[in-house]
């Protein structure tokens, strides 16, 4: 579910005496003493709420004072919650908070630029380096993981991506539109799914009709995109 783990980033401008970590992860002692010890950290952001990405949140807070902030304030530690459109300026660098919901509510994609530089964008599971997001129980959205693909799309259209997961992008913009025309296709399928099983068709009965060929051990990943899918074509 991770690919090859998931990316802690270390940000600072040139020069810069501080950072910014995004993304603590796991609650693994050895990665957090390298993050601290890459310090010192003036700030951590946290793209939204899933454990690999919050479990060490805590831990890295008691290390090094840095304040937490995450849209989620279940997340924040001695930080105040990320607000859409925010600007953080911290090691040098203008962060801007873009909310991404769809993945899951709280969802933040981060536009990075350094002076002098061209911005990098740092889209948490939103976009990934490689295979496709969960549309994530209970709070995902299909509705909103398609227009967070039009504002990332705006923003990253020509720009380094850099996911939690799988190989940087070189151009988010691209891989963006390839994520629109396969969520679009999945639809397509789910649609001839529902002519074929009725209309009230249930999601394991869908999921067994259209994911036949994915690996059993990612099928409840798909049944939660499948569950996203059905609610957004009945308008629930």
């Amino acid at each position: 579910m991770t690919l090859d783990g998931t990316r802690s980033v270390v940000l600072r401008a040139p020069g810069a005496p501080s950072c910014v970590v995004v993304d603590p992860g796991p609650d693994d002692a050895a990665h957090l003493e390298a993050l601290a010890a890459a310090g010192p950290v003036d700030l951590v952001l946290v793209t939204h709420r899933h454990a690999d990405h919050t479990a060490g949140s805590r831990g890295l807070h008691a290390r090094t004072g840095a304040p937490v902030r995450a849209a989620d304030p279940a997340h924040c530690h001695g930080g105040d919650p990320l607000a859409d459109g925010e600007v953080v300026e911290a090691g040098g660098l203008r962060i801007e908070v873009l909310a991404t919901p769809g993945h899951t509510a709280d969802s933040v994609s981060l536009v990075v630029t350094a002076p002098g530089e061209e911005p990098v964008v740092l889209t948490g599971d939103t976009v990934l380096g490689r295979g496709t997001t969960v549309i994530a129980e209970p709070d995902g959205s299909l509705g909103d993981y398609l227009a967070s693909l039009d504002a990332l799309e705006h923003v990253g259209d020509g720009r380094l991506g850099v996911p939690a997961h799988g190989p940087e992008l070189p151009d988010l913009g691209e891989a963006v539109r390839a994520y629109r025309i396969h969520r679009l296709e999945r639809l397509d399928q789910i649609r001839a799914a529902l002519a074929t099983l009725g209309p009230d068709a249930a999601a394991d009965d869908v999921v067994a009709h259209v994911y036949a060929d994915v690996d059993p051990s990612v099928r409840g990943a798909a049944r939660q995109s499948v569950a996203a899918q059905l609610a957004y074509l009945r308008g629930a």
